[in-house]
C-alpha cells in the first residue's frame, strides 16, 4: 500500500533538511554570542597550592599578579601605582568599607616578599580584608 500526499506530488527530501539547518544555524549564533560574555584574565596565572580551602563568594575587586611582575585590577592590566590608586578610589566610593573584600590572585612563581609588600601597601591604602587565592593541594 502506498500513501500519496493530497497534492499528488512526491515528497522532496530537501524540505525536511531546511528546518534542521535553521536550528543549527541559530544554535551556532547563540553559542558564538554567549562565548564572549565571560572575559578571561589578561594574562595566565597559576595560583600557589594550599592545604586550606576557602569559600568562593562574589567579591568587589580582584587583583592579578603575574610571575613577571604585571598587574591587573578586575581584568584591566595596569602598573602597580595605577592599580593601588584605582583600588583606593573604588574603596572610597563604597558606603561601608568594612564589607569590601579584595581578592589577590598571584602566580605561584611570584616571590613571596613581593606579594607581602603589595598586601602591606593595600592595607595602608585602607583595605581591611584581603584574601590570597590559592588552589587546594591534592
Amino acid at each position: 500500500m502506498q500513501l500519496r500526499r493530497k497534492s499528488g506530488r512526491a515528497r522532496n527530501d530537501d524540505d525536511s533538511v531546511l528546518p534542521l539547518i535553521n536550528v543549527v544555524f541559530l544554535l551556532l549564533i547563540f553559542f558564538m554570542l554567549a562565548g564572549h560574555l565571560a572575559a578571561g584574565d589578561p594574562f595566565v596565572i597559576e595560583p600557589p597550592k594550599s592545604q586550606s580551602e576557602g569559600q568562593n563568594t562574589p567579591q568587589d575587586m580582584l587583583i592579578l599578579v603575574s610571575a613577571d611582575g604585571r598587574f591587573a585590577l578586575d581584568g584591566v592590566e595596569m602598573s602597580e601605582e595605577a592599580l593601588i590608586e584605582a583600588a583606593t578610589q573604588r574603596l572610597q566610593l563604597q558606603e561601608n568599607t568594612e564589607d569590601v573584600t579584595l581578592r589577590l590572585k598571584t602566580d605561584g612563581g611570584t616571590p613571596a616578599n613581593r606579594i607581602v609588600e603589595l598586601m602591606q601597601r593595600l592595607r595602608q591604602a585602607g583595605f581591611k580584608s584581603l584574601k590570597l587565592l590559592t588552589i587546594p593541594k591534592s
